[in-house]
């Protein structure tokens, strides 16, 4: 079995990229372009041979040319990903693409349509998850015929507005010490760390309004677990036109459910939830992408986080010839923007 030395990985990077630009099964004399050394068209054929043997490259049926495989294209992202840092300038080029926005999914979605116009290719990011996330306060409006308004926002700004039905009509002083009485004892504390002690000492305070506070409290636990389910949100479907290998048969179809449908999508985030390191970047390829519909594709993700303990996934789907490099460096900047922003809310 051949071994892969320096030169071999040159004329897989120079396949590599120029399929990425073409589409098209690539030739000896078109590496040839590629390549900082200058090699005869024989010795670029003898040393795709071995690329062949060795199941970087592969021969389609209908062309003289060479194709990268799963194989060529995970040395050529594990190399890169190892190699290339952002450069500075590129991670303030789009400082200001994302706009400020006060609620949190409007944000994602929005972020989720630059992605995909930036790329050219289709993003999928997923709706925060709570991991022992804090209550940040709760604010109890009127709205008068026995209910009240219950706003609570968690850590990160996630509001959730739930309308209580409390049967009788209740005083703005009455709710006004109702605001001051949760917020004192809950803001600040996780689910877990709501205690029965902390509840009886609520009602013990308020004991005539004991029966609201159970169903603010009930709100509270409803709104926390909302956020267990997983919300994704997608854009950029149409683009997968642009690429004819996604396109044959069925496959452009069976692509385009799968992102309107979402759910299949939940199996992506499944592989890369265990995963350590904030803003890793992880790559999936080929047939490492468990979702029936992509085994055509790659899957680029990262995880964002808005706060402490609320993180979400946010993906690249693409042609196994997908930019890579931009598609990283893309990722990358995203990340540094939400931080900037989250950062910025964090301390105002």
């Amino acid at each position: 079995m051949p071994t892969l030395d320096v030169r071999k990985e040159k004329i897989l990077y120079a396949i590599i990229q120029n399929y990425q630009e073409s589409g098209e099964p690539v030739g000896s004399r078109t590496i040839s372009k590629y390549l900082d050394v200058k090699l005869s068209p024989a010795t670029i054929r003898n040393e795709m041979s071995d690329l062949e043997e060795m199941g970087y490259i592969v021969q389609p049926h209908t062309s003289a040319g060479r194709i990268p495989t799963d194989k060529g294209y995970r040395l050529y992202v594990d190399r890169m990903l190892s190699e290339r840092a952002l450069p500075a300038e590129q991670r303030t080029e789009n400082q200001f693409l994302i706009k400020r926005v006060d609620r949190v999914e409007e944000l994602l979605m929005q972020m989720a349509r630059i992605l995909a116009a930036n790329t050219n290719y289709a993003a999928m990011i997923t709706g925060p998850k709570y991991q022992k996330t804090k209550l940040k306060f709760i604010q109890l409006s009127p709205m008068g015929e026995g209910r009240i308004l219950a706003v609570v926002v968690s850590e990160g700004n996630i509001v959730k507005n739930n309308i209580l039905n409390i049967g009788e009509d209740i005083s703005q002083e009455s709710l006004l010490g109702l605001n001051i009485l949760l917020n004192q004892n809950l803001a600040g504390l996780t689910m877990d760390e709501i205690s029965l002690e902390i509840i009886s000492k609520i009602k013990h305070e308020d004991d005539e309004h004991a029966e609201i506070i159970n169903k603010v409290l009930d709100a509270v636990a409803e709104s926390i677990r909302e956020n267990d389910k997983m919300r994704i949100f997608t854009s950029g479907a149409p683009n997968i036109f642009k690429y004819p290998e996604l396109t044959g048969g069925d496959k452009a179809s069976e692509l385009i459910s799968t992102l309107e449908e979402k759910e299949p999508l939940g199996n992506i985030v499944s592989s890369v939830d265990g995963e350590d390191g904030r803003h890793d970047i992880q790559v999936y390829i080929g047939d490492e992408v468990p979702v029936d519909s992509m085994k055509d594709c790659s899957v680029v993700t990262a995880t964002y986080e808005l706060g402490e303990g609320v993180q979400g996934k946010i993906g690249i789907i693409g042609p196994k010839r997908m930019d890579y490099q931009k598609v990283v460096d893309t990722l990358k900047s995203t990340m540094s923007q939400l931080d900037v922003i989250f950062s910025d809310e964090n301390d105002s």
